[in-house]
């Protein structure tokens, strides 16, 4: 696909296998803001981490030998991070993530180097970059795993996992001035990986709305509270109850007046999800398009920037880490209420002989256990700043670490889903309700892969399959 703006390098390119190619218009125009880079640093004024040292350092200035190495070095001197490394999604991403901010020029880089970053993309192969430890004031430590294998450092991951040196797999680059600090400023790891996972987090939120209008139909629950009307002065939770009466389908004789609330509040509580996952959206949008390195190159001046401290992405992840949370801790209520035949008028744990099989109850423990993982995940990521670089970098957002834990919260709470549609497979398949026609082919497409339980066997493994089909 042609790139000729930096809007056009999109989500599709997040996880797709298809060529990138830069428009030459576009390389015409990060040439000439090159140009004015290179006529700027000739001026001999101090430049952060370009003519000077970096953090605590930066009083001190380079002479031309110390220059011509020190954009290498950055890269050298940082990659302090290890195993494990990043999935292969989510290491592209980062790469996405600082291509996207180097094409709107603020950098100042050359046109070549984001060619470099091209064919890295283009290659199949993604950078070995360690999942934590970035531990400062933006995210110099992964970036410089990230970015070293464009100079032949550091390592590469194979399709198959494997690492592999980077040495000698891309054409042999020398960063110019500036171009190693700009590999290592911004956050886009950070907002490459919350990129990435807004999409799994919108297509997390629809099969919320799936198994929980399962529930509801498979127990008899009274429609009520999914009434639109109800959702009067929000227009996102009215579309949400809507949803669910839908997919639910009409009810007649309801079981009883009132469900448990853990079935009631099923749209405020995946509605909540998805305005979460909203906000967030838009908070990469800024990220994507605002100023988030340091020193920017801003209408023919270099900018000290704050823009790598990351708050928004931090906070808006943690937004969505919560709502993950609470949603998996409601979707676990309903899969006890299940077990129970005073909710679903069915047997006992929805066994088929309750006393000699124990039925699903150990799924749901498993969901349990998840849910605690789930809140301890959600303390936000930005609390407990700890000084480093010798008090030049006295605060951190963690905004690396806050998309991290956001892609393990979605985890998680796939893998609690997981586990009340396989309770929701079960109760279907022991009563004598039909499932309604919205849930047809979702039901459909658990039971290809769930044979029917007629006795206890190892849940895990039909848990694994649905998990898979939910991913």
């Amino acid at each position: 696909m042609q790139i000729g703006e930096p809007a056009d390098l999109g989500p599709r390119q997040l996880t797709g296998t298809d060529p990138i190619e830069l428009s030459q218009s576009l390389l015409d125009r990060l040439r000439t803001t090159r140009y004015a880079v290179l006529a700027a640093l000739s001026g001999g004024d101090p430049v952060y981490g370009v003519n000077t040292g970096m953090g605590a350092m930066s009083k001190r200035r380079l002479d031309e030998d110390e220059q011509r190495a020190h954009q290498r070095n950055l890269l050298l001197g940082r990659a302090a991070g290890g195993p494990p490394w990043l999935p292969p999604d989510e290491a592209r991403a980062v790469v996405i993530g600082r291509l996207r901010t180097f094409l709107t020029g603020d950098a100042g880089v050359s046109p070549e180097l984001c060619l470099q970053l091209v064919a890295l993309l283009n290659s199949g192969l993604v950078p070995a970059i360690p999942v934590g430890g970035a531990g400062s004031a933006g995210e110099i430590i992964p970036l410089a795993h990230a970015f070293g294998p464009l100079v032949g450092i550091g390592n590469l991951l194979e399709p198959d996992g494997k690492l592999r040196p980077a040495e000698g797999v891309l054409p042999a680059f020398e960063l110019g001035p500036k171009e190693g600090i700009s590999l290592l400023a911004g956050i886009p790891g950070a907002t490459g990986r919350a990129w990435l996972q807004t999409d799994l987090a919108r297509r997390l939120a629809e099969q919320l709305s799936l198994v929980a209008a399962g529930s509801i139909a498979v127990i008899g629950a009274n429609r009520d509270p999914y009434n639109p009307l109800s959702g009067r002065g929000d227009e996102l939770l009215a579309a949400q109850l809507e949803r669910i009466l839908l997919l639910a389908g009409p009810e007649g004789k309801p079981r009883s007046l009132q469900a448990p609330v853990s079935f009631r509040v099923a749209g405020h509580v995946i509605s909540h999800v998805e305005r979460a996952v909203g906000r967030l959206e838009e908070a990469v949008d800024r990220a994507l398009t605002g100023v988030t390195d340091s020193p920017a190159f801003l209408k023919g001046e270099f900018v000290g920037t704050a823009g790598f401290h990351g708050i928004d992405l931090a906070a808006h992840c943690d937004q969505l880490v919560a709502a993950l949370a609470h949603a998996a801790e409601v979707s676990a209520a309903r899969i006890h209420r299940l077990l129970d035949p005073a909710v679903t008028g069915l047997t006992a744990q929805l066994a088929h002989q309750p006393g000699p099989q124990a039925g699903l109850v150990t799924v749901h423990k498993r969901a349990v256990a998840t849910c605690h993982y789930l809140r301890r995940l959600a303390l936000p990521s930005a609390i407990g700043a700890v000084e480093t670089s010798n008090g030049q970098e006295d605060v951190q957002s963690f905004s690396w670490e806050a998309a991290g834990v956001l892609a393990e919260s979605i985890r998680l709470t796939r893998e609690v889903t997981a586990c009340e549609l396989l309770a929701v497979h079960q109760a279907f398949a022991l009563s004598e309700r039909r499932v309604p026609a919205g849930l047809r082919d979702f039901l459909g497409a658990a039971a290809d892969v769930v044979p029917a339980i007629e006795a206890d066997r190892p849940f895990g493994e039909d848990l694994t399959r649905l998990i898979d089909r939910l991913r």
